[in-house]
């Protein structure tokens, strides 16, 4: 399973950073307006600089709404090594983005990696949390996709070696490690009752070829919520940033957020 994105625009003016109580410094960019303030969360090798969260910060600030964009550590302008970081890790950095850079209500927008981190953050901050939107949400990929699809020689690689290599679609080989395997275990979100107690909206194409539109319908399925729908985009694939997505992704925030 591969959960990640490789649509770069432009690079924004330098960062600002934060330091987190693990030591990490985190770039971002932070929009002043008014609340409930949307959070953009990143997929796995993505960046604050991908097409999806500058769109998104145009829109908000065009709105006047307050927006949060930043890198994990291991991504973009952050501090860290990718190979060595891990989903607890990333949601460590996001927790230390929400409680430092924002106050109140958020409306959460996770795409692919960054909808596991956006259900993290709703597990861990229910009350902070009043919609999300998710774009082709990869929880535990980690176990369902790369551990479950590892062939005997790639597990045994990995117990011997501590890291396997795989190929992407999206960009060079990268290297999956055993603490990732391991550290992904600690922070499944569909094992246990996933209560989203806010208006959800899934997105989800069905030419992606990253995640597929089972594991949509799977999270939809597992977790519970008041208000939760599922929206399948045809022919739209992973990186869900077209023209038509963009303005999708849009519409899905105006309806989380309940005004305009």
């Amino acid at each position: 399973m591969e959960a990640w994105e490789n649509d770069q625009q432009r690079k924004s003016p330098v960062s600002d950073t934060l330091t987190t109580d693990q030591g990490r410094s985190l770039a971002y960019h932070l929009t002043p307006g008014d609340g409930p303030c949307i959070v953009f969360l990143g997929g796995l090798k993505s960046d604050m600089e991908g097409t999806k969260a500058v769109h998104l910060e145009a829109w908000a600030r065009g709105r006047g709404h307050a927006f949060l964009r930043f890198d994990y550590s291991g991504h973009g302008e952050s501090s860290g090594i990718f190979d060595e970081g891990a989903i607890g890790d990333w949601h460590q950095d996001t927790l230390a983005a929400v409680d430092r850079l924002t106050e109140g209500p958020l409306i959460v927008v996770g795409s692919s990696m960054g909808g596991w981190q956006a259900l993290l953050l709703a597990r861990a901050r229910p009350g902070r949390i009043a919609g999300m939107v998710t774009i082709a949400a990869a929880p535990d990929f980690t176990e369902d996709g790369w551990w479950a699809g590892f062939d005997a020689g790639q597990k045994a690689q990995l117990a011997a070696e501590g890291r396997v290599e795989l190929p992407s679609d999206y960009m060079e080989p990268y290297i999956v490690t055993r603490r990732m395997i391991e550290d992904g275990r600690n922070h499944l979100v569909l094992r246990a009752p996933l209560h989203l107690p806010f208006p959800v909206r899934f997105l989800q194409g069905t030419a992606d070829t990253a995640v597929s539109v089972d594991t949509a319908v799977r999270l939809l399925n597992h977790a519970t919520g008041p208000d939760m729908r599922l929206l399948l985009v045809k022919d739209a694939d992973h990186r869900f940033s077209d023209e038509t997505c963009l303005k999708i992704i849009e519409d899905a925030v105006i309806d989380v957020r309940g005004v305009g």
